[in-house]
């Protein structure tokens, strides 16, 4: 077997292509899923292992590590292997897992996150890469949608799951549950998947852009992450933003002068990798920003146990994933853009009417239950169509760079989304922490409910617009920006 696309050289095999497929999905939901997972369970690790400060971390230093790692990690699956990387990727997670599952303090518990989140990036843009050399070129766009639901769902699911965990076994099953289908994969995939590389790529990765990108976008992430405990117009805010992208701007330079880049830049010139990127990054804050809010409500205002939320805000995920394959198919004969502004619209409307119908006393059935199946269609409607869009059009040696780069815009959303949220209910934060100190039941004000109403219809707005940017500047590539850009091909 050749070390370029293997595909390229056989007919391509429909069944062993869905079987790479349901393979490297296993993966990728588990990272994802271990992005959101620990959101319910704050509360009960901090009980455990005290440090409330530091446990902000478990949380926050996987997304940085993950964000950071992910543009390295695509150029060296393209260079030194993407079933290589992927492998390597799969078994540094795992045995984070089960350190973060055996930690015995706060420290401890944040480094094993660390640990999770750079297998987890080296793993994921391999994933895509592994998966699309294996389907036909008319059936790759699908495919991506499937892969792309896959991770969505998963973060969408995290809390849902993780209460359950937590209530039944111990916050520290979050974590071991990960392990036994890691060694699954591992195992099955050494045995299955096909070694690729990108053919055209030099034996050697660019370490100065490594040593450029990496902490550039681990400081910008940070600076968004931390935000809402430094406060946004903090000195360490600032500096950390300030240093990141500086660090970015000498990256994009170094990019642009060197043979062999990390990231080719020549992607930008394509329309629908910028209106791909930048609606994914826009929809990714309004995403995570959405599910916080509405996993906080429901502990801090409905003190509801972390399995009552999770099962509470459960209708959502399985709305979307009942509706991400098939939505996929559609964006393929409808238009990825219609498609997510449909998606948008419907989690704009759901997101809004979060605000107007939820109240203070439990109101599950008329002010939320609905709301969360209607935002569940949308992300259904959004999340496999991203996915395929940022990658619709690209030749196959591209695809894992692709697939880090829309991975990259997403998670640093995300990262926004989370502090952007969390910034804007620091009335209600307030409140619970002092109840924690003076252990007393906290009594919430008009002011705290108004901070809600402003970010729940702050998500909607976002989503609208995140719309509107791929309704507006997504196109199908014609030959002459293919050629400009460097790709020769291009999937039709």
């Amino acid at each position: 077997m050749s070390e370029g696309d293997p595909m390229n050289e056989q007919k391509p095999d429909l069944s062993r292509a869905y079987k790479v497929l349901s393979l490297t999905a296993i993966a990728t939901f588990l990272v994802s899923l271990d992005t959101s997972i620990v959101v319910v369970a704050k509360n009960t690790i901090q009980a455990d292992l005290g440090h409330p400060n530091l446990l902000t971390w478990v949380f926050s230093g996987y997304s940085i590590a993950y964000a950071a790692g992910l543009l390295t990690a695509g150029r060296f699956a393209d260079v030194n292997g993407r079933k290589r990387s992927f492998l390597r990727g799969l078994a540094i997670f795992s045995f984070g897992s089960v350190l973060c599952g055996l930690a015995p303090s706060a420290g401890l518990l944040i480094v094993a996150r660390l640990i999770q989140a750079t297998g987890g990036a080296q793993l994921t843009p391999a994933s895509l890469a592994l998966v699309l050399p294996e389907f036909p070129v008319e059936k790759r766009t699908v495919a991506i949608g499937i892969w792309g639901a896959v991770g969505g769902l998963a973060a969408a699911a995290g809390p849902s799951a993780g209460g359950l965990l937590v209530d039944v076994l111990s916050w520290r099953w979050l974590f071991f549950i990960n392990v036994p289908f890691c060694v699954f994969t591992l195992i099955v995939g050494a045995r299955i998947l096909h070694e690729s590389k990108d053919p055209s790529a030099t034996k050697h990765v660019d370490l100065v852009g490594t040593a450029l990108g990496f902490p550039g976008v681990a400081l910008v992430t940070l600076s968004i992450v931390q935000s809402g405990d430094w406060g946004w117009i903090d000195a360490r805010t600032f500096g950390a933003l300030l240093g990141g992208l500086a660090l970015l701007a000498a990256f994009v330079k170094r990019c642009s002068s060197v043979a062999d880049p990390l990231l080719d830049l020549s992607l930008f010139k394509l329309p629908f990798v910028v209106a791909a990127n930048l609606s994914g990054l826009f929809f990714s804050i309004g995403f995570l920003g959405m599910w916080l809010l509405n996993t906080q409500w429901l502990q801090a205002i409905w003190h509801y146990s972390p399995a009552k939320s999770g099962l509470a805000i459960a209708p959502g995920p399985v709305t979307a994933a009942l509706l991400a394959a098939p939505m996929g198919r559609v964006a393929v004969r409808w238009g990825h853009a219609r498609v997510l502004m449909v998606g948008a619209a419907l989690l704009s409307f759901g997101t809004v009417m979060f605000s107007i119908t939820i109240q203070p006393h439990p109101n599950y059935v008329t002010g939320l239950l609905p709301w969360m199946i209607l935002t569940g269609a949308g992300v259904g409607c959004s999340m496999s169509t991203l996915s395929a869009a940022a990658s619709a059009f690209l030749p196959p040696a591209r695809f894992a760079m692709g697939s880090a780069l829309n991975t990259t815009m997403r998670q640093v959303g995300s990262a926004l989304g989370a502090a952007l949220a969390g910034s804007m209910v620091v009335s209600t934060t307030r409140i619970i922490q002092k109840a924690v100190m003076t252990k007393t039941p906290p009594v919430f004000t008009t002011a705290a409910f108004h901070d809600y109403d402003m970010a729940w219809r702050t998500m909607a707005a976002i989503y609208l617009f995140a719309g509107i940017v791929m309704l507006t500047l997504f196109r199908k590539p014609t030959d002459e920006q293919m050629k400009a850009a460097g790709q020769v091909s291009f999937v039709d």
